[in-house]
């Protein structure tokens, strides 16, 4: 499909991060092309049945363009959800860019919860204890899977 605006002044780079279970991070770059006026601005959809949502915190280059955004309470559902960039500048038309992302997939995990180590003298091993991380979404522990790395006591 063909985009109106300027080519090469959408944004660039475009990622997200949930971590802290329920805050998301979004960051972009300035498309390359896009002229110096050029703002940009967010918009959001948890899913199709939710109206979109515009950044209520934005993240600011030294110029003062909007280059990310911070979200907070966000829930992870089954669906994608749909994210849209697009921007203004007194110039020309701005490129939009959007994309559909599972939020489960962009989710960086808390560590374990209360992870012990019993070694003692006269066994040859260690017992390993640990609890499932928080996470707003997963409510089986069965489906996590760990990595032990051990080290010179």
């Amino acid at each position: 499909p063909v985009l109106a605006g300027l080519n090469g002044s959408a944004v660039e780079n475009f990622s997200c991060v949930i971590y802290n279970i329920s805050l998301m991070n979004c960051t972009w770059r300035a498309g390359q092309d896009a002229p110096e006026d050029t703002q940009y601005f967010l918009y959001w959809k948890n899913s199709i049945y939710d109206n979109a949502m515009e950044c209520e915190l934005y993240i600011k280059d030294e110029h003062g363009r909007n280059t990310g955004c911070r979200f907070q309470n966000v829930t992870i559902t089954p669906e994608k959800s749909y994210f849209l960039v697009n921007g203004s500048s007194k110039d020309s038309l701005i490129q939009f860019y959007d994309e559909y992302i599972q939020l489960y997939k962009i989710e960086i995990l808390t560590p374990p919860l209360n992870v012990k180590a019993n070694c003692t003298r006269q066994s040859l091993g260690c017992m390993i204890t640990w609890k499932s991380p928080l996470t707003s979404h997963v409510e089986n522990g069965k489906c996590f899977q760990y990595e032990i790395r051990v080290q010179d006591k």
